[in-house]
Order: structure tokens, then sequence, then C-alpha cells
């Protein structure tokens, strides 16, 4: 398996480091034959190409087997005319990778503010209220005078049917119960374009318990009784609230994997930002981008119909778990380990089983 590794801004070369790390010993023990190419995107890639991704990276990424994107300042890169381009945007656009699937979970050991549980969000990844992803030429977030702001939302009938069967698929695999998040009674044409096409796909997956929540109703549910959701689908912006917050119910952000997911391609994204005021100071968590590499891996191997890249991403999850209950973490989620002495340690926790 071949993967592209961008490890980004910030903290991220220190968290892509233990996650190569880790997969190294993941590759090893299950003989996965992992290739892994390393190159550069954001501010290292500005300073050396004058552009924050360079085009051809898209053409790499396509002939390989995936990639691994770490976090990258984007708020800070201004114009993409000028080569401030948002690499997690370039890529999610450029490779169609229409869905977000954002697992949040609680681990042993970890405190977390609202009780134990296991849900996973899957949020629409190309269209909504995005400017980068509404629109096939120019941008949909309008400066109309210096006092008037638009936004122009897309939401289209194959965005909605397939971000639907996605989560109905997850559910499957999971405990059979999809959740639809909207605001179709305020929002009637997109969103109820939305929750209407849930509605008719629900109808294929006759196994699978379907329910609706308003999005505000659902935020207040969230907090309160996350254990009664299983599979969560909805649209960009609401799921990229919503799938935030459960990361952070279950005890901190840096325990979020995210795998941003197309027909052909897939890139493994840590669930959080480049966090500059921690940047090499050794101490930031990479379990964010560790599960995310590990859904990589899983989602290659049902394509590929090899079932020892599955069986690498639940080593590493539970690798993940016992290390975390082990104190074998960064501080944040209780440990007494730096970025790089948790990937080691975890390393040694999957070449011993």
């Amino acid at each position: 398996m071949h993967l592209i590794v961008l490890p980004g801004d910030g903290i991220g070369p220190e968290i892509s480091e233990a996650t190569l790390t880790i997969l190294q010993a993941a590759s090893e023990r299950f003989q996965l034959g992992l290739v892994l190419e390393e190159d550069l995107v954001g501010h290292a890639s500005f300073a050396k190409h004058g552009t924050t991704v360079v085009p051809e990276l898209l053409d790499r990424v396509k002939a390989a087997d995936g990639l691994i994107l770490g976090p990258t300042a984007t708020f800070e890169f201004g114009d993409a005319a000028k080569g401030g381009v948002n690499p997690s945007a370039f890529f999610r656009k450029g490779l169609d990778l229409y869905a977000n699937i954002r697992p949040s979970r609680t681990y042993p050991g970890v405190k977390a503010p609202v009780g134990a549980f296991d849900l996973t969000i899957v949020r629409e990844n190309t269209e909504g209220f995005y400017a980068d992803r509404t629109m096939f030429i120019g941008n949909a977030d309008i400066l109309v005078t210096e006092d008037v702001g638009i936004s122009i939302r897309k939401i289209t009938r194959k965005g909605c049917e397939r971000i639907a069967h996605e989560a109905f698929r997850l559910a499957r695999r999971s405990r059979k119960h999809v959740t639809a998040v909207h605001k179709a009674n305020v929002l009637k044409q997109t969103d109820g374009l939305f929750l209407g096409i849930c509605r008719q796909v629900a109808a294929d997956y006759p196994d699978v318990a379907f329910d609706e929540r308003i999005i505000d109703a659902m935020a207040a549910l969230l907090v309160r009784t996350p254990q009664s959701f299983d599979v969560v689908v909805t649209t960009n912006m609401f799921g990229d609230i919503l799938s935030d917050l459960a990361a952070e119910l279950s005890g901190s952000i840096g325990l979020g994997g995210s795998l941003n997911a197309g027909s052909e391609y897939a890139m493994a994204q840590a669930a959080h930002g480049s966090a500059p005021d921690i940047a090499g100071q050794d101490k930031a968590n990479p379990f964010s981008l560790v599960l995310s590499a590990a859904m990589l891996l899983g989602w290659h191997g049902d394509r590929k119909g090899q079932p020892r890249f599955g069986q690498a991403a639940a080593a590493i999850e539970t690798a993940v778990r016992d290390a975390v209950a082990a104190g074998e973490a960064t501080g944040d989620v209780g440990g007494r380990l730096g970025t790089i002495a948790t990937g080691a340690a975890m390393a040694k926790r999957l070449r011993a089983d």
C-alpha cells in the first residue's frame, strides 16, 4: 500500500512522525508492505514553491493508495490566487471525497463529562455553505457591499443520496440506527431536499432504524444523551460543528479520528487544527491522526478485499485504547509521555502483540 504523507503545519510534523512510527510497526506485524512517501503542504510548501499546495500533488495522490494529511494553518493562508490554497479543501474537492466519517468514543481512563458513548457522525463533505465547495467557478461567499455579506448554499440530490447511503452502510456494521440531522423546518428547500432523500434511502435499508432530529435539538441531545445515537448523518456545516462537539465530549478532540472518503480515493486527516501555540514542544496528542490513518487502512482493505488491513486498523484502535488506559499517552488525556514517546510506546505495543 502506497501512501502520500503531508505533515502540514504547527504540530503536524510531530504527530505525523509519531503516526508513521506506528504505521511501520503495523506494517511489519500484518505484512502490509506500506510505502510511506512524504511531501510538503502549508507554510513549508509556500516557502519552497510559492503555493501551499503544488497542483501536481493531486495526480500523485490519485496514483497512490491513499493520503495522510496533517493539520494545516488554513486560517492564515488568505488568497488562493496568491498561493494560499486550503490543502484540505483542495484534496476533498479534487478527489471528490464526499463523506467525512468522524467516529467519537469514550476511553477508559479519560474523563468524559457525559458518560460512555460510541457514535459516528457522517458529514457531507463537498457541498453546503463552504464557499470553495459550492461553486464550479468563483466563490459563494460574497461581499455585496462593505456592509453586506451573502453566502450561497448548494445541496444536490446526488450529494444527499450518496452521503445517506454511506451512513446506512456504516450503520449495518454498527448498531443499525441512523439519525438524520437537519433544519428543514426553516431551510425548507435545501434541508428539505436532504431530509426527503434520507427518508427515501431509509426505505432501502429495512433492517436499520431511522429517525430525525432538528440541529438545535440535536446539539442539546448530544450533550444530554450521546448514548442514544449510533450513526448520525448531516450536511456539511452542521456535521463540522457536531463532530467537534462529539470528539470533545469523548474527553479530548485529540481522540477523534477522521476519514474523508469517496468512491475511488480516501484521505486520513486529524480532526483538529495545527495548534501553533504548542508546536515543537513534544506534547501534542498524535492519536487523532493515528486513528485517522487506521481508518484509511480499513477503507483500503475493504476496497481491495484484503482483511489484514482491517485487522491492522483494529489492532491500532485497540492499542490506542490500551495506551490511554495505561498512561502511555500525552498529558491532555492523562498520560505521562511526549508526542514522539507516545508513538514509540504504541509501536512497541503493536510489535509485542
